[in-house]
């Protein structure tokens, strides 16, 4: 698995709602790739012809889902925005849920935080960001969704494709029906909405039910405590720190997760840590409100946190939800 195969395809739950335009129905088994893709199924995967053909068959054409992947990325169509993030996941009301779920599944929060060496409050931000405890797990059926992706052209088609292979390989592995599951407009279901060639990685039967299921709380704990341990979580580094600087809006160097700067250089434009920051290098965290900029110094793990979904806003969103419950 690619070492970033996790950007851009969890969604979180604030675009999880379909369209005003429903999926319709759509002759995807005239089309050549779809051919060739059975075909594929056929004889590397040992499916029967007949039940890939049926599948495929009752997959309709999701053109909101698509409009998504056309033409020119859009800021906002993806990731939400920063004050999108406050109103929807860091309300009150919302941190009071994350609470409640602590308290309710602490058992199991405590024994994933003990055998992963990563910390409960983390893996509520996650849950909490992901679907709201699954209050949000989306309503776009995972066949129409991935089969329009995967045979009509769109900027990550090739990758939608392959989560099809995915889908079918998951369906067989845990018994699940293709025709009914649901989740976002990208293919990603459950609790922490995960694509299916992750959750194959990913999942597990963590609440010890007897049975693998990607709706499951308890499962989900599992699931996001591996994936931090898997990442380089290191129970030892920080996460991110709040800085200071001169001004209302911060516009002196660029900012994001991606880019590092030493301590050094950040003093010489203005931007000091307000409490320890015991590493040599961070990255530049800028959360835009409405008016002003809060500036934050990035540590390693916080990189772990956005391997999950590439948007600084959706890592500051875990790290102050982790705060809150802490």
């Amino acid at each position: 698995m690619k070492k970033f195969l996790f950007t851009l395809l969890i969604i979180p739950l604030l675009l999880l709602a379909n369209d005003d335009r429903p999926p319709i129905k759509h002759n995807f088994l005239a089309k050549k790739n779809v051919q060739r893709f059975i075909n594929t199924m056929v004889k590397k995967h040992h499916f029967k012809r007949s039940y890939i053909t049926k599948v495929l068959k009752d997959a309709k054409l999701d053109r909101d889902t698509l409009d998504r992947y056309t033409g020119k990325y859009k800021v906002g169509t993806t990731n939400g925005s920063w004050q999108r993030y406050e109103a929807h996941v860091l309300d009150k009301n919302s941190l009071a849920k994350a609470k409640k779920f602590k308290k309710k599944y602490y058992k199991t929060l405590k024994r994933a935080s003990r055998e992963y060496s990563v910390p409960l409050e983390y893996i509520v931000g996650f849950i909490a960001v992901e679907s709201k405890f699954n209050e949000f797990v989306g309503d776009y059926r995972i066949l129409d969704s991935l089969t329009t992706l995967a045979f009509y052209p769109n900027r990550m088609q090739k990758f939608f494709k392959s989560e099809l292979k995915h889908f079918f390989l998951m369906c067989r592995e845990e018994g699940f029906n293709p025709y009914k599951l649901e989740g976002s407009f990208a293919g990603a279901m459950g609790s922490v909405q995960q694509v299916p060639s992750v959750y194959r990685k990913f999942g597990m039967d963590y609440d010890r039910n007897g049975k693998k299921d990607p709706w499951s709380l308890g499962d989900s704990i599992g699931i996001i405590a591996k994936f931090m341990h898997k990442n380089g979580w290191n129970k030892q580094s920080l996460v991110a720190v709040r800085a200071s600087y001169k001004g209302t809006r911060f516009r002196g160097l660029k900012v994001g997760h991606r880019k590092k700067y030493s301590i050094k250089t950040l003093k010489k434009y203005g931007v000091t840590p307000k409490s320890n920051f015991n590493q040599s290098k961070a990255s530049l965290l800028r959360l835009r409100g409405k008016n002003y900029d809060e500036l934050w110094l990035g540590a390693k793990n916080f990189r772990v946190l956005t391997r999950y979904n590439n948007s600084t806003s959706y890592g500051m969103a875990i790290h102050k939800i982790a705060q809150f419950v802490k």
